[in-house]
């Protein structure tokens, strides 16, 4: 016991450096590749903060484990809204002037709500799983065109300027990409085993564990980078990361682990967790988009958030044993 739980704080710490290393090298290497900031931001940051929740499941997935790998899936999309933009928001008011976000709002609601059906069934088939990896390139598809037309964007300058202040040369950007990725897998493989453990230990089902500890845990680089954001007033890229993070987690994280492993889902997972997904997800809309032009996320609003994943975890909690 003492074992898993050490093996689970230190693939978590692990997991978060790794993430960092992986996402700086990335980012360096494809803009010395001529990639455009904004797509950077968006597709390879993007990516890069949801590698830890694609690899975490992967893993999970691969073990026999699918209640880890759609706990942490959901789990951090439940995370990033209600934890990491409620923190957020209550240390720095979130206002929103980007379009490209605005038009990613909608899409991301599409995306939960195709989501919310495919399991409906109770069933992720092999089908559904694929479904939602191509939609993924489609969004890819999208967000590449959103890209390449929208360069006076807000969000392409707070992009710009963050590359523009963490350069550093493709000899040593390669290295470190790659140097990020072996350590992501390494501590990927520490979480879910110690995950694992514990579920068995307390005789809590792997999804609870899926749902709060790991899911926590792989969303820790979404909730450092959009924290730092905000400090720094770049605050449509606080947003653009969960929006974008909670993309790759509904599309790419559930897809590939659906391929590898189909599963039967929980009837909680409908009933409780993508209700609560759902609802986040509309709200962040509601919050975001505003008549005037520009949505705000106050204090007030990221309070309710935060009030709403303490509620939730607390309820997860309790009803575990």
């Amino acid at each position: 016991m003492l074992l898993a739980l050490i093996a689970v704080l230190a693939g978590i710490v692990l997991l978060v450096w790794s993430a960092d290393k992986f996402i700086d090298g990335a980012s360096a290497t494809a803009h010395h590749l001529g990639m455009p900031s904004l797509l950077v931001g968006m597709i390879v940051v993007g990516f890069g903060t949801s590698a830890p929740e694609l690899v975490v499941s992967v893993m999970a997935a691969l073990d026999g484990n699918p209640g880890i790998a759609l706990g942490n899936a959901y789990g951090s999309n439940i995370v990033n809204i209600a934890l990491i933009l409620g923190l957020t928001a209550i240390i720095h008011p979130i206002v929103v002037h980007s379009t490209i976000v605005r038009k990613e709002l909608p899409l991301l609601l599409a995306v939960t709500v195709v989501a919310i059906m495919q399991i409906m069934d109770g069933e992720l088939s092999r089908n559904d799983a694929l479904l939602l990896f191509l939609l993924l390139f489609v969004y890819m598809g999208w967000t590449i065109w959103q890209g390449m037309r929208s360069k006076s964007d807000v969000l392409s300058h707070e992009f710009d300027f963050e590359l523009q202040t963490h350069q550093m040369p493709l000899k040593k950007a390669i290295p470190l990409l790659i140097f990020g990725l072996i350590v992501l897998v390494i501590s990927s493989r520490l979480l879910v085993w110690g995950a694992v453990e514990i579920a068995q230990s307390f005789g809590v089902s792997e999804l609870i564990i899926g749902l709060t500890v790991v899911a926590i845990g792989t969303s820790l680089p979404e909730l450092a980078s959009s924290i730092a954001a905000a400090r720094k007033g770049e605050l449509d890229i606080a947003i653009g990361n969960v929006i974008g993070s909670n993309m790759f987690n509904t599309l790419a994280v559930v897809g590939l682990a659906g391929m590898i492993h189909p599963t039967t889902v929980p009837h909680e997972v409908l009933q409780r967790d993508m209700v609560v997904m759902g609802v986040l997800t509309l709200s962040l809309l509601f919050f975001t988009i505003s008549l005037k032009g520009h949505g705000r996320i106050g204090r007030l609003k990221g309070g309710i958030w935060l009030f709403s994943f303490i509620a939730y975890t607390a309820y997860l909690i309790n009803t575990a044993f």
